[in-house]
């Protein structure tokens, strides 16, 4: 599975999407130029307070918070998702602590393997989740994930708005 097959799957699955792919020359940070963020937005009118990703792909690391998964080799992007705190325990059990010193969750994880699924190694305690090069039969099974993330962040839009 590659980035744009992701991004097609989400286009023609998800209602209301916003596809932000930051760029140079964007009115955006340079840190997101070339990732990509999927937001529920249907008429592009939210403001930036209630504009927040239900899943993202990144393909570099930033800076020196969130380098765990080592994004910076060639042909390496993950997928990070935000699901209910329910779904996450289920998964993963306790929500862990906000990343300590060394930047990153401790959950025992290899953030830099690929084709897992895992907490994500800094927003986990958010509920994130993430895989590193998810196979064609890995992301059938994210499927049901990125539906329940797509329809909490609907709920939050609705009750917001």
């Amino acid at each position: 599975m590659d980035e744009a097959s992701i991004i097609q799957y989400m286009t023609d699955t998800f209602d209301g999407l916003d596809i932000l792919q930051p760029k140079p020359g964007d009115d955006a940070p340079e840190i997101s130029w070339g990732d990509t963020f999927f937001i529920y937005d249907p008429q592009r009118n939210f403001d930036a307070q209630h504009r927040f990703p239900f899943a993202t792909i990144v393909v570099k690391d930033y800076g020196d918070f969130d380098i765990a998964s080592n994004l910076n080799r060639p042909d390496v992007f993950r997928l990070n998702i935000g699901v209910s705190r329910d779904t996450y325990q289920k998964l993963f059990g306790s929500h862990p602590a906000p990343p300590g010193e060394a930047g990153v969750v401790a959950t025992g994880h290899d953030f830099a393997a690929f084709d897992q699924l895992m907490p994500h190694p800094y927003y986990a305690p958010q509920s994130w989740m993430c895989i590193l090069n998810p196979s064609d039969a890995t992301f059938e099974t994210l499927k049901p994930l990125l539906a329940e993330a797509y329809q909490l962040a609907v709920g939050r839009a609705r009750s917001k708005h």
